[in-house]
């Protein structure tokens, strides 16, 4: 008698926004189908909160592994595009499971071959390009009310609010005194002449924490003066005087390790920040 394969499912979703029920329902359809097939399920592969343009998924990593070790004979995922959207990852791991004789079977699209993954993984390319226009469109629309873009620096903390409707508020921060009271003494001992490094020196000789809360992290003179070509450093951002600089950098992510650069962008400015008079001298 013929055994049943052994079938691993494999489920994703990218956004912390997202809830961790979503792992759940795919793995519960993909059971469904299992069960439809009569294969066995020989275990759940999962990546939560991760995007699917990266290889840096320790569930979809094991996956291979176990594959390649000859513990599984079937995959199974909602749709393609759980398990990549990047077309060159995709295609990877269908040659990868080709020669190791695994097929790759999803609810959305059945059996995958050649030709899902040339469509399939441009459709995803499509869509993460489109998404990132999108979420650069909103930032900007963000920036262009005098909210914040994302990202915090020192001196305000993140306003945790909730609107009337329940949905969270989102880019809007407020001045935290603490800080606020050592962005003035830096600027006021820089114009009293002092270098970086001795300010820095101050500060860490004060037992002022690089952030508050934490008191782990020590002052260096990068960081009070950072670099004025990037807007980089306590004396450089210019938050501390009302305005809202973005767009300075474009993050590439280099394909070969995953890793993200950035280059220098034309910077756009937005209006006078909300509480930009803790440095308003």
């Amino acid at each position: 008698m013929t055994q049943p394969l052994r079938a691993a499912t494999y489920a994703r979703y990218s956004s912390d926004l997202q809830s961790s029920a979503s792992i759940e329902d795919q793995q519960r359809i993909c059971l469904r189908l299992i069960a439809d097939r009569g294969w066995d399920l020989a275990q759940h592969y999962s990546d939560a909160a991760i995007s699917g343009a990266s290889l840096l998924r320790s569930g979809f990593q094991q996956l291979q592994e176990d594959a390649r070790h000859g513990l599984i004979d079937v995959v199974v995922a909602e749709g393609l595009d759980r398990i990549s959207r990047d077309m060159e990852h995709i295609a990877a791991f269908y040659k990868q499971m080709q020669f190791l004789g695994i097929p790759i079977v999803t609810v959305s699209e059945g059996e995958i071959s050649e030709l899902h993954v040339g469509i399939k993984g441009m459709m995803s390319a499509l869509y993460l390009k489109d998404l990132a226009q999108k979420t650069h469109r909103g930032l900007e629309g963000r920036i262009k009310k005098g909210k914040s873009a994302g990202g915090i620096c020192y001196g305000y903390e993140v306003v945790r609010a909730f609107h009337e409707d329940g949905s969270i508020v989102t880019g809007e921060r407020e001045i935290n005194p603490e800080q606020a009271a050592v962005i003035e003494r830096i600027f006021r001992e820089y114009d009293a002449g002092h270098s970086a490094r001795m300010i820095a020196a101050g500060l860490n000789a004060d037992g002022i924490p690089t952030e508050s809360g934490k008191g782990t992290g020590t002052w260096g003179p990068s960081t009070i003066m950072g670099n004025w070509k990037r807007g980089t450093g306590i004396l450089n951002n210019e938050l501390y005087i009302g305005h809202l600089v973005w767009n300075r950098q474009k993050y590439h992510k280099n394909p070969q390790n995953q890793k993200r650069g950035g280059t220098a962008e034309h910077a756009c400015k937005g209006g006078h920040s909300a509480g930009a008079g803790i440095a308003d001298y």
